[in-house]
């Protein structure tokens, strides 16, 4: 593999143009953050590391939307392109994550990010060589969290000895605001939702925007059933139901058919994050999907 890329925070402030409406603030120290190889970086937890990756990233869009050529690509200022899944980073530190926004509140069309295409450019799913839909809009903000990873080969003894389904962790953001397909926002958990799929395991962060009014009131479960009633839910149902429109079973859901706490929704993340990491060494076999 090649060299390490080194992401760098020094000590002033970086405007942003996706990742956050306004400038982000300067850390106290200066931080290094390792996307790939360097024992440092190996030796480095998630919740530890608190770079923040040069957030001048561009959207460039390929192809009209709701076509099967259609393609949303990240990109530098200077024109190189980068992986939302590989380059924008997870963790900005105060257990606040990046979420990309795949699918858009209120919309159906099954927008994801392609991890077996160079650059891993947001796309619309295909099933037959047609353009997948869901059988009715989902009503939140929809997406993955970069740099993590569900683990094919990984059972988890916790949720029914289900395996990871090999994608990016799922992120339902739950704030009143529509996302623009990849939109880059700033999101804390909340909560995590254990869906097993076909018997995969497919786990769904729910989160909200730190931009979003209530964003200050909402820090847990509990928050959320008091300023969010009925929301997981509904959230819940959804996701068991909107199979059963094309003759498929409902899906079901680990850990008791309930949502478990921000605290656990952490260790979720952590997990993937560090499955990730193993997934760019090159320590477990990469399959189709691309690491650039």
């Amino acid at each position: 593999m090649a060299a390490a890329t080194v992401r760098v925070s020094a000590n002033k402030t970086i405007t942003a143009s996706l990742i956050s409406k306004g400038p982000l603030q300067k850390p106290s120290i200066f931080n290094l953050c390792f996307r790939n190889g360097g024992a440092a970086a190996q030796r480095r937890r998630l919740f530890r590391c608190s770079a923040i990756y040069n957030p001048q990233i561009q959207i460039k869009q390929q192809g009209q939307p709701e076509t099967l050529d259609y393609r949303v690509f990240f990109a530098e200022d200077s024109g190189k392109k980068v992986s939302p899944w590989h380059d924008i980073p997870l963790h900005l530190g105060d257990g606040v994550f990046n979420f990309i926004a795949e699918i858009p509140k209120e919309s159906s069309a099954k927008m994801e990010v392609a991890t077996d295409g160079q650059y891993t450019p947001i796309k619309q799913d295909t099933k037959k060589g047609k353009l997948r839909y869901y059988p009715y809009n989902i009503h939140w903000n929809y997406g993955l969290l970069p740099q993590t990873w569900e683990d094919p080969s990984l059972a988890n003894a916790e949720v029914e000895g289900a395996f990871g389904d090999n994608d990016p962790v799922d992120v339902v953001e739950i704030g009143e605001s529509r996302a623009k397909i990849g939109q880059v926002l700033k999101v804390k958990p909340l909560a995590a939702l254990a869906m097993i799929d076909e018997g995969e395991l497919d786990w769904k962060i729910v989160a909200i925007s730190l931009d979003d009014p209530r964003a200050s009131l909402v820090n847990d479960i509990d928050g959320v059933e008091k300023h969010f009633p009925g929301t997981l839910t509904a959230i819940r149902d959804w996701f068991r139901d909107y199979k059963i429109p094309d003759g498929k079973p409902a899906n079901k859901f680990g850990l008791g058919n309930k949502p478990a706490n921000k605290d656990y929704a952490l260790k979720v993340i952590m997990e993937t994050n560090e499955s990730w990491a193993k997934l760019v060494k090159r320590s477990i076999p990469a399959g189709d999907l691309s690491l650039v």
